[in-house]
């Protein structure tokens, strides 16, 4: 089975930066997409970004978009989310995810990595 490992989260003021990686283990090909969600508390998982299997597209959510940059790195087999001008409202355990070519769902979750922003 493919399995995905969250890293790089932490605590950070607001303002500041934060890296998180992905790696990915497993079969895949090059056409698995990948996506970071997000969850805070008391809140229900939501879709932060998005990247093809090659890397050339990508998509964000509204709430990130210019701040965030998700990239690639397929001979290492790692994904990355860039984070900057971090919000307190950022706040939450991000969630690595991956799903193949033809596959509705992603299926493929990390156990995820959590990220603090304070005021």
């Amino acid at each position: 089975q493919v399995q995905l490992v969250e890293s790089g989260g932490g605590l950070v003021q607001a303002g500041g930066s934060l890296r998180l990686s992905c790696v990915v283990s497993g079969r895949t090909s090059s056409f698995y997409r990948m996506a970071w969600f997000r969850q805070a508390p008391g809140k229900e998982r939501e879709f932060v970004a998005g990247v093809s299997g090659s890397g050339g597209m990508s998509s964000y959510a509204d709430s990130v978009k210019g701040r965030f940059t998700f990239s690639r790195d397929n001979a290492k087999n790692t994904a990355y989310l860039q984070m900057n001008s971090l919000k307190p409202e950022d706040t939450a355990v991000y969630y690595c995810a991956g799903r193949p070519l033809g596959v509705k769902e992603f299926k493929d979750w990390g156990q995820g990595t959590q990220v603090t922003v304070s005021s």
